[in-house]
């Protein structure tokens, strides 16, 4: 059967969803989390150790200020960035910061639907779609949808793959 034939054309185009606005806040505390991580064991060192005082409380301070920062802007850039849209045809998604990746599941390639739902993003009533499919490249993921549609997504695609044949290529 000739591409295109028979089957809907799937093409690469700007997903129209944007991701929940709570996952600016998700996304702030998972970057001070991690910078937490970094800044105190060097913060409890420079308060034990008289000889090093110095340099481990103001490497301590300098990845403190850079956590912050990162944690304020980076968000809000990943917010205006990040895309996804569910059609009849496909699931379509953009990600990335520096390198943008654009993403296109066709529902006949569809394999699973997961709906993830870790401690933070449970704090901010948020959930992850996670739809597998047989691509070598992986999984597609949505993270940082709120928690309620997350699972009216995963219901609706599976009913759509349900009803989608296979694709014999």
């Amino acid at each position: 059967m000739p591409p295109g034939e028979g089957t809907a054309a799937v093409r690469l185009r700007p997903p129209r969803n944007t991701l929940n606005e709570r996952a600016v806040g998700w996304w702030r505390v998972q970057w001070l989390l991690m910078a937490a991580a970094h800044v105190l064991p060097l913060a409890v060192l420079g308060a034990l150790i008289e000889s090093a005082r110095f340099w481990l409380l103001l490497s301590a301070a300098v990845l403190a200020v850079a956590g912050v920062a990162a944690a304020v802007l980076f968000p809000l850039w990943w917010f205006r960035t990040h895309r996804w849209e569910v059609t009849e045809d496909a699931v379509y998604v953009r990600t990335g910061y520096f390198w943008q990746e654009w993403r296109i599941a066709p529902m006949s390639r569809i394999q699973t639907v997961d709906t993830v739902r870790g401690p933070l993003e449970q704090l901010h009533r948020l959930a992850t779609v996670t739809v597998t499919t047989a691509s070598a490249k992986g999984a597609v993921r949505i993270a940082g949808l709120d928690h309620e549609v997350a699972a009216e997504l995963a219901e609706r695609l599976t009913r759509i793959t349900r009803d989608t044949p296979g694709d014999a290529t």
